[in-house]
């Protein structure tokens, strides 16, 4: 019997990879989601990243098994021609049936519930701390524990973007906006637009904005070229100040992390105040003018400014960490330029990520980032069980030589540093027109 479906040839389908000519391949089959990019819950950016490509593997990580359903009143009647499934993307999928028959993925738990009461109880001694007493020495207790608050409400708003972390969607939101805008100052609807973003072109240099972060650092000295980022539709430019700022990279490194909440802030406010589209922007911006009422408050009935500046700085100082945490996953890993491409989907996360190793019972202080290869590979995988699939991850890397880096919590600052340390010593050479030799390499050997 002649086969009665219409096909079209992978060169085809890449044709259409722009602004209002969206097509995808899921499973072979071709559908037009140029009308849904407006309405998708991702934003725009993860279809507009992987127009043109058959994405299943993505589709399979990103979404739940109720999304597939969906999909048919996008179909075009095309099949992809040349599809075809690695041994690699085969073994994924078969891994990620088998997690979902487990009931992993809507085995949640209740940690997000004890969490945020844990999070209420800080707030409150925060506040007792300095309302009611005297001490310079409690109220920077205090301002350290708004910082270390802001770290585990971080790890909640980070699990939020992924999946339902409540028992229903509007419980969800509720945990959302109080952990990230309200109580952290931190939008939510920027997190989900970034992390996503992030999520998809792992590590590339001009499409992750988790690393472009000129002009304080850069991880490779492809950046040098002024590359263009097409997260924040800009170039990067690579000019003198940039040069010198990052020359010394490896030592700014550290207490640039102690403030780099500043750019959260700030990068909330850019996002719902553009002409961008936001769900539920209102309710963001009310979000973020409630911190900006109690925070400032709190500080003000402190006795002096100097006491006012040291809590600032230690609840600053203190969620440093967890930026310092968000840049070890990564910033030592491989990295490449262009856009992600979904067939090498397994490949290009494994090679990207860096996890940390620690004693379960040092979960808590990493949040679920410590299985940073487990978390991009399953996002939608409650943080709870993410120890319990790692051997079963491991055990896929190894059988087809795909590495799966793994260091200490001090061995990974340590490579860390040693990447922005080699970038550093190259844009130093840069500036120097004097040709290398025994002086230079004496001087800048030690950064």
């Amino acid at each position: 019997m002649e086969d009665s479906k219409k096909y079209i040839s992978e060169e085809e389908l890449k044709i259409h990879n722009k602004r209002g000519d969206i097509w995808i391949s899921i499973q072979g089959k071709i559908y037009n989601v140029s009308e849904w990019v407006k309405d998708h819950p991702g934003g725009e950016q993860p279809l507009l990243n992987l127009a043109g490509q058959d994405v299943t593997d993505a589709f399979l990580a990103f979404h739940p098994g109720s999304a597939w359903r969906y999909l048919d009143k996008f179909f075009t009647g095309y099949y992809l021609s040349d599809y075809k499934v690695s041994e690699v993307s085969k073994d994924y999928r078969r891994l990620a049936s088998e997690l979902s028959k487990m009931g992993l993925f809507e085995k949640k738990g209740h940690t997000v519930f004890f969490l945020m009461c844990f999070i209420l109880l800080m707030f409150a001694t925060s506040v007792y701390g300095v309302l009611c007493c005297k001490s310079f020495w409690v109220h920077l207790f205090s301002g350290g524990l708004i910082g270390f608050l802001w770290i585990q409400s971080g790890w909640i708003g980070h699990d939020s973007g992924h999946y339902q972390v409540m028992i229903s969607p509007r419980f969800s939101r509720i945990a959302q906006l109080l952990t990230g805008n309200y109580l952290a100052g931190i939008s939510i609807g920027w997190w989900k637009w970034n992390h996503n973003a992030h999520h998809l072109a792992c590590n590339s240099l001009d499409f992750d904005p988790d690393l472009q972060h000129m002009p304080f650092f850069a991880v490779s000295s492809k950046f040098f070229t002024s590359l263009t980022s097409y997260f924040y539709e800009r170039k990067m430019n690579f000019d003198p100040v940039t040069r010198f700022l990052v020359s010394y990279q490896h030592l700014t490194f550290y207490p640039v992390m102690c403030f780099a909440r500043i750019n959260l802030f700030a990068q909330s406010f850019l996002l719902l105040l553009s002409k961008r589209k936001v769900p539920n922007r209102r309710q963001e911006l009310l979000g973020l003018m409630v911190f900006w009422i109690w925070y400032p408050l709190l500080l003000s009935q402190l006795p002096n400014w100097g006491e006012r500046i040291a809590f600032v700085v230690a609840s600053f100082a203190v969620t440093g960490i967890q930026h310092i945490q968000f840049c070890l996953n990564h910033f030592s890993s491989n990295v490449y330029v262009g856009p992600p491409s979904s067939t090498d989907w397994f490949e290009k996360q494994t090679h990207g990520t860096l996890d940390i190793s620690c004693s379960s019972w040092m979960d808590w202080f990493h949040g679920g980032l410590q299985f940073q290869i487990e978390h991009h590979l399953f996002p939608r995988l409650p943080r709870c069980h993410l120890r319990k699939i790692s051997p079963l991850v491991k055990e896929l890397c190894k059988k087809h030589n795909l590495p799966y880096n793994c260091a200490s919590f001090w061995m990974a600052n340590v490579m860390t540093f040693r990447t922005l340390r080699t970038a550093a010593l190259q844009a130093r050479d840069l500036t120097s027109p004097i040709p290398k030799n025994l002086v230079w390499e004496a001087v800048n050997t030690h950064g």
